[in-house]
């Protein structure tokens, strides 16, 4: 009789607990559920132009489709990280003018790219750094073009934007344009509940955020030499020793360079083919080109030297105007000083997890 008792109160004891446990997890998914929320954001100003924008596609350029993605992909990483999200996530580029939104929920967003001055209803804050946005207030950002053409707005959560091959990178010839205007409102689903804080309290955050440098003289980009050097005698020094000017035939294709330059001393013809991202080319006319995320082939141009993988973000934040100069390097440089730049962002990457973990924010940042 003992043993029918226990083992009936042991069942019992079982199925109460199935049944805890059961309910516990309805809770937990119905507290989730209930915890994510669709915001609307309204844009009061944008720039010259405002796209949607991410890391770019992956695996379609042997199908004829570029890369694509934000020209400073640094910052684009540094703000969707500052915010909790995915590196790769979805968020706003803005090249020139002014930018300028409304929420309709507080939210948890972060500018970054060129030096920009950045307020939260009037109030000047910081940039580089999560910012808490409470619902009804302008967020507004007026770069400074003279030292840097694009700035990034991550939001915390998922923005609702249409993709092409898996991206939400625009692509004007493929006449996805991803263009947000004035007036435009931007769904956003997160799971961001606010919290209150005082005026004036130390800032929340203490971040190690890796800042580029946006300096006010010609910009210094490392290059490695590519085979095509060969072909024009005395171009490697002419290259080093000079100082180019990008012109306003630049675009996402590639930087239009006036300045000195060689051309190969015979006619012989060059195969196309494909090229990475930053590869300096000289074409026909007496330019140089840096070809950007945008580029497809070469279209029989010799190709002398690719851009550092580390300077990359920073020709991404070149206009019109900007003086810039190039400093051979090898590869084996190029890849440590890249290798830094990583380290520094994976550092951020696991710091913010843990400060959001700290705080109750659940992100799907890597933690130590």
């Amino acid at each position: 009789m003992t043993t029918v008792t226990t083992r009936t109160t042991a069942r019992t004891a079982t199925a109460r607990t199935a049944t805890g446990r059961k309910k516990m997890a309805t809770e937990a998914t119905a507290m989730k559920t209930t915890a994510m929320k669709t915001v609307a954001l309204e844009f009061t100003r944008t720039g010259w132009t405002t796209t949607f924008q991410d890391l770019g596609r992956r695996d379609t350029e042997r199908r004829g489709v570029p890369t694509g993605g934000a020209a400073d992909q640094h910052s684009a990483v540094v703000a969707n990280l500052l915010v909790g999200n995915p590196r790769g996530a979805t968020l706003i580029e803005n090249l020139g003018g002014e930018l300028a939104l409304v929420p309709d929920a507080d939210v948890l967003l972060a500018v970054t790219g060129a030096p920009a001055r950045v307020t939260v209803g009037g109030a000047p804050v910081e940039s580089w750094s999560p910012l808490v946005v409470p619902k009804g207030h302008e967020v507004r950002v007026h770069a400074d073009v003279g030292r840097g053409t694009r700035t990034y707005l991550a939001v915390n959560g998922t923005l609702a934007a249409e993709t092409l091959l898996g991206s939400a990178a625009p692509d004007a010839r493929m006449g996805f344009g991803q263009v947000v205007t004035r007036g435009s409102r931007v769904l956003l689903d997160t799971g961001f509940q606010g919290f209150r804080r005082r005026l004036f309290e130390p800032p929340l955050f203490r971040l190690p955020v890796p800042v580029p440098r946006f300096g006010e003289g010609a910009w210094v980009v490392d290059v490695v030499a590519s085979h095509g050097i060969h072909a024009i005698p005395g171009i490697r020094e002419v290259i080093e020793e000079a100082e180019y000017v990008v012109t306003p035939r630049s675009n996402h294709v590639g930087l239009r360079l006036d300045g000195p330059v060689l051309h190969p001393d015979t006619d012989a013809e060059i195969v196309s083919h494909g090229v990475p991202v930053g590869a300096l080319q000289i074409p026909h006319a007496d330019e140089l080109i840096v070809l950007g995320r945008y580029r497809s082939l070469t279209a029989g141009y010799p190709i002398v030297g690719v851009a550092s993988r580390a300077c990359l973000p920073l020709l991404g934040q070149a206009g019109p105007g900007r003086r810039l100069r190039f400093r051979w390097t090898d590869r084996e440089r190029s890849l440590r000083r890249f290798a830094r730049r990583e380290a520094e962002v994976r550092a951020l990457e696991h710091a913010v997890a843990e400060a959001f973990a700290a705080l109750g924010f659940e992100t799907f940042l890597p933690r130590r």
